[in-house]
């Protein structure tokens, strides 16, 4: 009877381990996967242009699928709305052993950020930006890797937002 529970207990671990050590896309997949949002999509879209890159060539008004993290200020967020800022994956951020209680803000590389960043807002069917804070409504935190994909805004300044309509969470 002791075999029998030990085997069970082996087999047990031997299964988890398995399935813990699946490829990155499968656990990548699973992150959106677990998100239960109307914006959030299961695959990672495929010729997503860092941000960097974008700030310098996306029209206004152009389609586009663009790739970073959520940081670029103390708040990324923006209260009641679905809607936050991406830096270029680049751009390092505070490492966890400096001792940052922010890491997000880029505190140490704000010169880097200001070409490298844009707003990313969610937008519903009509192209309103979603009422929800982005954080409930997509299952996301600060510097958590994302996908997004619609429609590029440029104002006179140069800056860049993005209208997405989908977003792929790559990495919390």
């Amino acid at each position: 009877m002791k075999s029998l529970k030990w085997i069970a207990a082996v087999f047990a671990c031997v299964t988890l381990g398995v399935i813990g050590c699946g490829n990155s896309q499968t656990a990548q997949e699973s992150e959106s996967s677990a998100v239960n949002s109307p914006y959030v999509i299961q695959a990672e879209p495929e010729g997503a242009v860092a941000v960097g890159e974008a700030r310098e060539s996306a029209e206004d008004e152009q389609e586009i699928t663009l790739v970073g993290t959520i940081g670029g200020s103390s708040k990324p967020f923006v209260d009641g709305m679905a809607a936050f800022t991406i830096v270029d994956a680049k751009v390092p951020y505070c490492a966890p052993d400096e001792g940052c209680p922010t890491p997000w803000d880029y505190c140490c590389t704000q010169e880097q950020v200001k070409d490298n960043i844009a707003t990313v807002k969610v937008v519903d069917d009509g192209g309103s930006p979603v009422a929800e804070d982005a954080r409930e409504l997509l299952k996301v935190k600060e510097l958590s890797t994302v996908v997004v994909q619609g429609k590029a805004e440029r104002d006179e300044q140069g800056n860049l937002t993005v209208a997405a309509s989908k977003v792929f969470i790559k990495k919390l």
